[in-house]
């Protein structure tokens, strides 16, 4: 029963590994998937998102999001700074697909309204200074 269990164990760890190295995250990075990247944004507006990002995700990523909340200091991977330019560089489809699927720490919110992850995608971008 026990060779079974380990068996078992190894297993699962070795998924782990190998999706953890898929998605890069061995590597301390976090892409989305290509397709995720040409994903348009269908929400218009600035800050309707704000209410959401301030109940879900302010705790990790700070009330500016920079990524300094106070759960922040506990967790790894580190949540992101939504501010840094590696961030700003992303696609609203890169950030959509983050959302909703989660990393780590960090859970899915894909339970969330598609509008409104998009609209969180839409309040990032305004912590950035861009307009939309």
């Amino acid at each position: 029963m026990r060779s079974v269990k380990a068996g078992v164990a190894v297993a699962a760890a070795v998924a782990f590994i190998a999706t953890s190295s898929a998605t890069g995250w061995a590597q301390g990075e976090w892409k989305a998937p290509a397709d995720a990247k040409n994903m348009k944004n269908p929400e218009k507006g600035t800050d309707a998102g704000k209410k959401s990002v301030g109940t879900n995700c302010a705790a990790c990523h700070g009330p500016q999001g920079k990524g300094d909340g106070p759960a922040a200091a506990a967790l790894t991977p580190k949540p992101a700074n939504w501010t840094s330019d590696k961030v700003k560089k992303e696609s609203d489809g890169e950030l959509f697909w983050k959302i909703t699927n989660g990393r780590g720490p960090m859970p899915p919110w894909k339970h969330l309204p598609e509008k409104e992850r998009w609209q969180i995608v839409n309040y990032i971008r305004t912590l950035q200074g861009a307009k939309k």
